[in-house]
């Protein structure tokens, strides 16, 4: 790329511009990829960019108008994007998407910039948008979640007259009907082996002994994982049968249901054995007829598995769309629900609408509107980009937009 610190000055100092007078590396970064910046290259100039960044950020506004003005010639104009780009294959009335937190903490920013980005393209499109609650992890269930789920997707999406929210746990015998398929199907079977020893299979690519189960004893084993008499939790794990030797760990053989004696709170004691993830979203991905689906990029093996799990059971070519999102990595704001869970219980907060706190009840009690959260999702549209980002400057962005709705 030519003149790389002119043009990352050009471009720093438009950005500062447009943002209060000071610059954001990660947009000023990502304008150097249009002007010829190649991905692999950003390591070996990222020293540079941040220091003149940094420059451009310690200038007064008025210093940076006038260097602006000598400078821009540096940079290309590019068309703006307005609005979200189009989705492939979408039709209006057509499009079926989904959020899916999982019931052990209440919803916060990074939830909202996330979620944000599927609702928009279903209302884009005049589609319809599940809110699935998950929780079939019966040991990591928040019991208030689930009325504050409702609230704070009802306030975020401007009630949305075309979304519809659903319980996992309401849907066990569903996610069992699927689980003897796949046994059936020879996909599953129903592993004894203890964790340490099936991870040594896995580290040296070799099959469990379990894994050659014959059908009738796959079902026999199943149905002792769902006797109260059968097997304690630990004992055995159902897996779905993949690949123990994939180059990828992480795809060799994954479980798809496990027993777990813990009280639920919606359920109570009436089930023992519970769908992870992988099972219970592609069963419900598969029964709601999903279209598109738009994830975190944490989530890039889920999906491989999932579309096994497709695969599986002949719907391959039923495969939601799938793109996935950067992140954005705050600096100084605290995200994990467990952590805010154990402060707001030691009363170190006054709740969960603590003004202190980033939740979305707290954010709707001061004053904020969700369509400020639409523009933050708007903007990003479908970026893989992680993007890093301060206190102080998410909130400036979010002031911004919502003093202009």
């Amino acid at each position: 790329m030519k003149n790389l610190k002119l043009k990352t000055r050009a471009y720093a100092l438009k950005n500062a511009l447009a943002y209060n007078g000071k610059a954001n590396q990660g947009s000023v970064i990502s304008s150097l990829f249009h002007e010829g910046l190649k991905k692999e290259d950003v390591k070996k100039h990222i020293k540079e960019i941040s220091k003149i960044v940094s420059d451009v950020n310690k200038l007064s506004i008025e210093k940076q108008k006038k260097e602006f003005e000598k400078s821009k010639n540096e940079i290309s104009e590019r068309k703006v994007r307005e609005g979200l780009p189009e989705l492939p294959n979408a039709k209006k009335g057509k499009v079926v998407m989904r959020t899916a937190p999982a019931a052990s903490g209440v919803l916060h920013i990074g939830h909202a910039l996330t979620y944000c980005t599927s609702f928009l393209f279903a209302k884009k499109y005049n589609g319809k948008i599940y809110n699935r609650i998950e929780d079939t992890n019966p040991d990591e269930i928040f019991a208030p979640a689930y009325k504050m789920f409702v609230d704070d997707f009802k306030w975020l999406f401007d009630n949305y007259p075309n979304m519809e929210f659903v319980i996992q746990s309401d849907r066990m015998k569903i996610y069992y009907d699927y689980a003897e398929k796949l046994i059936k199907k020879n996909f599953a079977y129903v592993c004894t082996c203890s964790s340490e020893k099936f991870k040594k299979f896995s580290n040296f690519k070799e099959d469990c002994p379990c894994r050659n189960n014959e059908l009738k004893e796959n079902l026999y084993r199943w149905k002792k994982m769902l006797d109260k008499k059968g097997y304690a939790p630990g004992d055995a794990v159902l897996r779905f049968k993949s690949s123990m030797s994939d180059a990828n760990p992480a795809m060799r053989d994954f479980p798809l249901a496990r027993i777990c004696l813990t009280k639920h709170p919606r359920q109570k004691n009436k089930y023992r054995v519970w769908p992870l993830m992988n099972l219970s979203v592609s069963v419900d991905d598969i029964e709601m007829k999903m279209t598109h689906i738009i994830r975190g990029k944490d989530h890039r093996d889920n999906a491989e598995r999932q579309k096994l799990i497709f695969k599986a059971l002949g719907l391959e070519k039923k495969f939601p769309w799938t793109a996935f999102l950067g992140r954005y990595k705050f600096t100084d704001i605290e995200l994990s629900k467990r952590k805010m869970k154990k402060e707001v219980e030691e009363k170190k907060y006054s709740g969960w609408d603590d003004p202190e706190l980033p939740t979305l009840i707290s954010l709707r009690k001061r004053g904020y509107k969700p369509q400020a959260f639409w523009k933050f999702a708007e903007l990003r549209g479908l970026s893989e980009a992680d993007r890093i980002i301060s206190k102080k400057e998410f909130f400036r962005l979010l002031d911004n937009f919502n003093k202009n709705i």
